[in-house]
């Protein structure tokens, strides 16, 4: 992949932190947001067909903080790697054989998650907790709009009832409160940022 593709606008939290890109370090920053939805996805609240994990706020921290491009490599790197057995998908999955798993169309969703996460820190969403949380809210829909049809196609649901309690109603408010987290933890991180800017200004007066 190429600096050109993978960078994202000015302005996200890894381009402040890491202000020199480079494509080593777009490589190793995507590689990094793949591992940490891989260590996430490792907390789980065991269900069936779908378990509760902490893939999805690691979806957003890992989005918004690289940017729509980075964030949309890191959650295609962590499907790739898994389908080829990297360990890390819920509660330890991975392998080809996933494929056939119920939840595998919300990993897929996870790539239009972080896009969207990323895209909407891009424009700064994520320095205000009312647009953050309205940007995470909408990341947090996107693995359902995959994930549901595909958990429905793998175990033969049509009733919509079932299809719902299956795949969308548990997962609401774990979705909200995990939204909330993201949205709170970003106009922070964004605030300390700026009294550390401020801190070394006054320093050097």
């Amino acid at each position: 992949m190429s600096t050109a593709a993978l960078t994202a606008r000015p302005g996200v939290l890894v381009d402040r932190l890491v202000p020199r890109s480079t494509t080593l370090t777009d490589v190793a920053l995507v590689v990094t947001g793949a591992a940490v939805v891989g260590a996430l996805g490792q907390v789980t609240i065991p269900m069936w067909p779908v378990p509760i994990t902490g893939q999805t706020l690691a979806v957003m921290l890992v989005g918004g903080a690289l940017g729509m491009r980075r964030g949309a490599a890191a959650m295609t790197t962590y499907m790739v790697a898994g389908l080829a057995g990297v360990p890390w998908f819920a509660e330890g999955g991975g392998g080809p054989g996933m494929l056939l798993a119920p939840s595998f169309g919300y990993v897929v969703g996870f790539i239009l998650a972080a896009a969207v996460a990323g895209w909407c820190a891009e424009r700064a969403w994520d320095r205000r907790p009312v647009l953050a949380m309205l940007g995470f809210c909408a990341a947090t829909v996107m693995p359902f709009l995959l994930g549901v049809p595909y958990m429905a196609t793998v175990l033969g649901l049509t009733d919509m009832a079932t299809i719902a309690a299956y795949g969308v109603t548990p997962f609401v408010l774990p979705g909200l409160v995990k939204a909330a987290l993201a949205a709170a933890a970003f106009p922070l991180a964004w605030r300390l940022i700026r009294a550390v800017d401020d801190r070394s200004v006054g320093g050097r007066d």
